[in-house]
């Protein structure tokens, strides 16, 4: 019982520490400052864009040789492929010259109604002339590129 009684005094103290150390007025937790982002957004070069509409017009190309419509005209100023801004880390090599003189030439000879070549053949040479030159210089389109070919 001496114990109990000489404690008390302890147990008051340790009670009273306790309440005080529990009771201290907190910091407040200030939340982050929320920094406005600023996204970079992608533009497409001269290039990139040209290579889309030539894109959209050999889909529908495509469908119309596979309709069995004879193309007769060639909408797009395919020349602009010798001085469209090219996309950032590309440059016209001699390699990618040679390969857009013989695009050039394959893509018209599609419109060529005097030619003695299928059309379907003369299609798909022109796409294989894609492919051709992408898995030299640019080859991210490759998998797109060859869904353009007639089976």
């Amino acid at each position: 019982m001496v114990f109990y009684y000489n404690s008390k005094p302890l147990f008051a103290l340790l009670l009273g520490a306790l309440f005080l150390v529990g009771c201290k007025n907190k910091e407040e937790v200030k939340a982050p400052k929320k920094e406005k982002v600023v996204y970079e957004i992608y533009q497409p070069s001269e290039m990139a864009n040209f290579m889309n509409a030539m894109y959209a017009y050999n889909v529908q190309l495509k469908q119309q040789i596979i309709e069995g419509e004879t193309p007769t005209m060639m909408p797009l100023d395919l020349m602009k492929l010798h001085s469209a801004e090219m996309s950032n880390g590309h440059e016209r090599s001699a390699v990618w010259n040679s390969f857009v003189n013989v695009f050039i030439e394959s893509q018209q000879s599609i419109a060529d109604t005097l030619s003695n070549v299928d059309l379907k053949a003369r299609y798909n040479e022109a796409i294989n002339n894609c492919l051709a030159c992408h898995k030299t210089e640019c080859t991210g389109p490759i998998p797109k590129i060859k869904k353009l070919l007639i089976q």
